[in-house]
């Protein structure tokens, strides 16, 4: 666990390496206490093999990461097993034998109180990812990572849990990693933008834009041509982010 109280993460000299290609090469790394950070890149640039093992879910590393012992992921995926009720899913993995009343405070607060008896297959997308977010939510985080889980919703249903998320942040005060392709995505929700490339973290840079936050807000094309351009996109390509 970090020692430093302002400091919710950090990794030195971390390297993960797969058939002997290392996906992540010597990478330094600090996440604030309480800060919101979206980390972009190209697929297979290591954004997912990070954040897995800042989840404690891949351990074949070496260097030093220290993350709090209170720590949540929610994936692109929801991943509710189907034979148990929205509640039950949301208790998965929980020590103990907590009570029902403890998830559904967590799906009240996700907006989800009224389908907690649900089976999953009932559920719509966008409310098995708040399912989902619950789930993470319940476990009471100092740090909540998320693995671009907006990416296979629809686009209203998207804007919809982003502003979810962002209140969420607010209330809790948690750290937030967000791996996302989408640069609007980034600049809507995060205090900081990460760039990976070549397995190690290339640009860093601080978004200093007011909330709540929208695309014609000065400075957002500013910092959205500087983030496309460090990930190598041509701006004036239609429907492009950065993937």
């Amino acid at each position: 666990m970090a020692t430093d109280l302002h400091r919710a993460v950090t990794i030195q000299g971390l390297t993960r390496s797969f058939d002997g290609r290392a996906v992540i090469d010597r990478l330094d790394l600090t996440l604030r206490a309480g800060e919101f950070t979206a980390l972009l890149g190209h697929s297979g640039c290591g954004k997912s093999t990070l954040l897995r093992v800042l989840a404690g879910l891949d351990r074949d590393i070496s260097g030093t990461v220290l993350v709090p012992k209170r720590r949540a992921v929610a994936f692109q995926a929801p991943r509710l097993m189907p034979w148990k009720r929205v509640w039950r899913n949301v208790l998965l993995g929980l020590p103990g034998k907590p009570e029902r009343a403890v998830a559904e405070r967590a799906l009240e607060e996700v907006g989800l109180g009224h389908r907690s008896g649900a089976w999953p297959k009932t559920l719509s997308g966008g409310e098995a990812q708040r399912a989902s977010l619950a789930r993470a939510l319940v476990r009471e985080p100092d740090l909540l990572l998320l693995d671009e889980p907006f990416g296979a919703l629809d686009a209203l249903t998207r804007i919809k849990a982003q502003r979810l998320v962002a209140e969420l942040w607010q209330r809790r005060g948690c750290a937030v990693l967000l791996v996302t392709h989408d640069v609007d995505e980034a600049l809507l929700l995060a205090d900081r933008a990460l760039v990976m490339r070549d397995g190690v973290i290339a640009y860093d840079t601080a978004i200093g834009l007011d909330r709540p936050r929208t695309a014609g807000d000065p400075g957002f094309a500013a910092l959205r041509a500087r983030l496309l351009s460090e990930l190598g996109v041509n701006e004036g390509t239609p429907g492009v982010h950065a993937a």
